[in-house]
């Protein structure tokens, strides 16, 4: 049997500065972060205006509904009229930048930071995340550390996305793989209907 120098007893992640003071960290666990999820309230502008008190860029007419998770709304930056479904998680250790005209879907999982598995502390490693204008992310997808989703890109629903998507690119699956190229203009938006 090899010997493994690997202990979880050494993780250190000392140097990571989250940008604010603990009161006002522990402010935004405590107050701001249950009253941006409840469910009660349907008020994008509530959510708006809780994001931008805590440090957050949220532009015009965007869309958040309920159930949204934000780890650290200083680095948050939401572009005009961008939607954010219901469950989103935007786990933030590093900026997340979301450009104009974007929707995230329901329980999309943005996730910033990652640890280094051959590390024997398994130390924290933090990259941003970018969405691009127009881009989609699909329900329930994930997004990792460092990904950049190009103009009009989509990551279809249920994608592991853990490269870039270029833009007007659409990806799915996991790993998600490129699939087809987005064109815009030439859908016709009307559902099939089921034959009996």
């Amino acid at each position: 049997m090899s010997h493994c120098s690997f202990s979880l007893a050494s993780y250190d992640n000392s140097w990571y500065n989250p940008g604010r003071p603990k009161w006002m960290i522990a402010l935004w666990f405590l107050v701001g972060m249950p009253l941006l999820r409840n469910s009660l309230n349907p008020s994008s502008a509530f959510r708006r205006a809780l994001l931008r008190l805590f440090g957050a860029r949220v532009g015009r007419g965007v869309v958040l509904r309920p159930g949204l998770r934000v780890k650290y709304p200083w680095l948050l930056s939401i572009g005009d009229h961008s939607w954010i479904g219901e469950d989103v998680w935007l786990d933030n250790l590093a900026p997340i930048t979301i450009e104009d005209n974007v929707c995230v879907s329901q329980g999309a999982y943005f996730c910033t930071g990652n640890h280094d598995w051959s590390d024997p502390g398994f130390g924290l490693m933090v990259l941003p995340i970018s969405v691009r204008s127009g881009a989609w992310v699909g329900a329930r997808s994930f997004v990792g550390p460092g990904v950049v989703i190009g103009e009009f890109a989509v990551a279809a629903a249920g994608s592991v996305v853990t490269k870039d998507v270029p833009p007007f690119e659409i990806h799915a699956g996991n790993p998600a793989t490129f699939r087809k190229r987005r064109v815009i203009g030439e859908t016709n938006h009307q559902m099939p209907v089921p034959s009996r």
